[in-house]
């Protein structure tokens, strides 16, 4: 190990410092366009890195960074203690829904947490964040009293800035990748600072673009996914239908978070400005998969984003005892009943429930036990209905299989809820339910045994225990509806990325280690890669103009991510120029035809026959992208009008010949294309056999429409005259007046 001067002078004292391992140090910069204080600088005779001790604040964003691991760094974190101010717990909670999160009080408070922002030149916050808010931005705009400009900032990449800063788990997304906390750290209060911006000046409504187009969109859904893409679409000039099954549009914002967390009038606000800004809003109307055809015909593109509505039941014996509900049922009830003007004891007669409802102490004003009731599960959903039912008066007690190490629910909520009098017992689970009357009146749990979080919990058959209660509510959480599986093929979609991640994401430092005890051990740099993959998966459709969002895509996931969805979805609408059967194409659409020609090649010979493939087309003024497919994902793949994918085959042609293998691997891991145009093309020395039908086989799995084939061997790549090489074949293809009727141009 050699140190550099600098380092020398810094070791032994009490600020931190950074050792540059100069045999180790290959000179490539990483670490000098990553310090956000300016502490690395390069030793231009000898090319390697320097450190300023005066300079470091111990971030270890070098380390994190460095591909050589040639950088080390010593010594505490040089940053303020964060504010936190604690939870407004009323005194009696009985009946009482006033939000108990607090923000930042004012701009002393906001200012000096807005100072702990580094303001990293590439944040890993900004990747933390499944919206990709621009979060020093915002943070700088604070710090210059701006909040007109911050608000501009978050525009870009969120419209629910209020809710997010409220129901986000931060710690998990932007907070946990923070750098300070990937560095062991408090990190900046990014959600409380976020709130302040739109607690002090009104997040703006949308903005209509002049109708320039005929283009009209259905939405599905009025939760986080459908606000997101409304809002995009309305700003650019679409016609705007939202379909909503319940009486109130919001979705989960509205009856799944009570107003205690999310107050009513900031989850409605974003449907209030919708609504004024032109958008046509149909409540009560549920939509059904047989309605989808139906709606295509109206409309030139369809949205599903109905959310994850059906509440998980656990099938054990006694579950169907009056007495037993679920979550939607109850949230629903008590949020009616806890409104001014609510009948909070009526709505408890309905559920069953004897007692005294009227105090939150152990006992009733009167001596009787206040009614039990036990909540399944112990995540965010059962935290709201636990918290829910001591204001109404009632003891809860939740039950979860999984150990506390592994609990679902913010960390935070875990703690509101046991000061709110919420008994919460973990590795336990459910075994039986017993009745009396036909009436539920014992719950039998099992202990549960758990080693790490990615293990099934094992149930325990040892020492049963029993619990008297009066109302069970099962909360374990929510499930898309499956009746819409089949038109919403290859649904949900995965949040797990796979292979070598981009190579951005590596260099940003995000997924050199789990986080700090502030993000509670989550891997937040492999659930941001994750979400990559679901975002990504938003922009292409499922089916013919039909595109799924949010909880329809991915199964239940949070508010941010489904928003974020929504607006990467009418993105790709507002990009793809749908038109429905019967209208002519739109006057609005009349841009250049986006041509991706992608190809696998190691002699040279495919890339040469991708380039001439592209040539073709570029002669008919299409605009073209040329690239190997290690370089190609669903980014690309999303912003194709048509793509080109060719190979070279592989294989001897006694034993067997078929596309390259990293051509086949690349196919089966590709994303579903539902109706993509795709053109195939192959080049062999002796012959292709069956290399064609292969790759066709592989792309119509996914979804995509193969609209032309072709094959080159050594007479077609010499593009003699008069014989049908690559230019021709992209030339013929190009001049189609659709690109379906290019089918035309199959050639084996």
């Amino acid at each position: 190990m050699t140190l550099t001067e600098e380092n020398k002078v810094a070791a032994g004292t009490d600020r931190p410092f950074a050792r540059v391992l100069t045999d180790r140090c290959a000179g490539c910069q990483e670490c000098v366009i990553r310090c956000p204080t300016g502490t690395l600088s390069m030793d231009t005779e000898r090319w390697v890195a320097l450190a300023s001790g005066d300079l470091c604040v111990g971030c270890r964003q070098c380390e994190r960074t460095c591909p050589f691991s040639a950088i080390v760094v010593e010594g505490p974190l040089m940053v303020a203690p964060r504010f936190e101010p604690k939870p407004v717990h009323p005194e009696h909670l009985l009946g009482d829904i006033g939000e108990i999160r607090s923000g930042l009080a004012g701009w002393p408070e906001a200012l000096a947490e807005a100072e702990r922002c580094l303001q990293c030149p590439d944040p890993t916050c900004v990747r933390g964040c499944p919206a990709h808010n621009d979060i020093p931005g915002f943070i700088g705009a604070v710090r210059d009293h701006d909040l007109e400009g911050a608000h501009e900032i978050l525009r870009r990449t969120s419209v629910l800035p209020d809710i997010c800063s409220r129901v986000c788990n931060q710690s998990a997304q932007c907070e946990g990748a923070c750098t300070w906390s990937l560095a062991g750290g408090t990190p900046v209060s990014i959600g409380r600072l976020e709130r302040f911006i739109a607690d002090n000046l009104a997040v703006p409504p949308p903005a209509p673009a002049p109708a320039t187009s005929e283009l009209s969109v259905g939405i599905i859904g009025s939760g986080p996914a459908g606000a997101g893409a409304a809002w995009d679409l309305l700003e650019a000039g679409a016609s705007v239908t939202v379909y909503e099954k319940e009486s109130t549009p919001g979705g989960l914002c509205i009856w799944g978070i009570p107003d205690f967390t999310l107050p009513e009038a900031v989850a409605t606000r974003p449907w209030r400005q919708l609504s004024e800004a032109g958008l046509d809003l149909r409540c009560n109307t549920t939509i059904r998969p047989g309605d989808l055809d139906g709606l295509l015909a109206t409309h030139d593109a369809v949205i599903v984003a109905h959310g994850a509505g059906m509440p998980l039941r656990l099938p054990v014996p006694g579950a169907d005892l009056d007495g037993v509900v679920d979550a939607t049922m109850f949230l629903q009830g008590a949020k009616a009943a806890l409104e001014t003007g609510g009948d909070r004891a009526g709505f408890c007669a309905t559920l069953g429930l004897t007692g005294d409802t009227g105090d939150t102490g152990d006992t009733g004003v009167q001596g009787r036990p206040e009614p039990e009731v036990l909540v399944l599960g112990a995540g965010n959903t059962a935290m709201d209905v636990a918290r829910t039912a001591r204001r109404l008066g009632l003891r809860a007690t939740c039950v979860d299989w999984l150990d506390e190490r592994f609990a679902l629910a913010r960390p935070d909520e875990l703690d509101e809820a046991r000061l709110e009098g919420v008994e919460v017992r973990f590795s336990r689970t459910l075994t039986a339910l017993h009745g009396a009357a036909g009436r539920v009146v014992r719950a039998e749990l099992a202990l549960t045994t758990q080693e790490r979080a990615d293990q099934r919990p094992k149930v325990l058959s040892r020492n049963p225990e029993e619990l008297e209660v009066q109302l069970v509510v099962m909360a374990m959480g929510y499930r898309s509806d499956p009746a819409f599986s089949d038109a919403l093929p290859d649904t949900p979609v995965r949040r797990e990325a796979t292979g070598v991640p981009d190579r951005r994401w590596t260099a940003s430092g995000i997924l050199a280690n789990r986080a700090s005890a502030f993000a509670h051990r989550s891997p937040v740099g492999t659930l941001a890669l994750g979400r990559e993959v679901a975002l990504w998966a938003a922009a292409l459709p499922v089916g013919e103009r039909l595109w799924a969002v949010g909880d329809a895509l991915t199964g239940p996931a949070t508010v941010v991510e489904a928003m974020a969805q929504g607006r990467r979805a009418a993105a790709a609408v507002l990009d793809s120029r749908p038109a429905r059967p019967g209208r002519s194409e739109p006057a609005w659409s009349s841009r250049q035809r986006r041509v991706l020609v992608c190809y696998e090649s190691v002699g040279g010979k495919t890339a040469r026959a991708a380039e001439a493939v592209a040539d073709g087309f570029a002669a008919q003024g299409d605009q073209i992208r040329v690239l190997p497919i290690a370089k190609v994902g669903s980014e690309e793949l999303a912003a194709a009008d048509l793509v080109m994918i060719g190979t070279w085959v592989e294989g001897f042609v006694v034993a067997g010949v078929g596309p390259a293998k990293a051509m086949r691997s690349w196919l089966a891991g590709l994303p579903r294309l539902a109706g993509k145009p795709v053109g195939i093309f192959c080049t062999f020395g002796v012959s292709p056999k069956g290399a064609l039908r292969s790759m066709r086989q592989a792309i119509e799995a996914k979804g995509a429409v193969v609209v032309a084939q072709a094959a080159f061997g050594p007479r077609e790549l010499g593009a003699k005259p008069g014989v049908f090489g690559p230019a021709a074949f992209a030339d013929e293809l190009a001049r189609k007046a659709t690109i379906r009727e290019a089918q035309q141009v199959l050639v084996e």
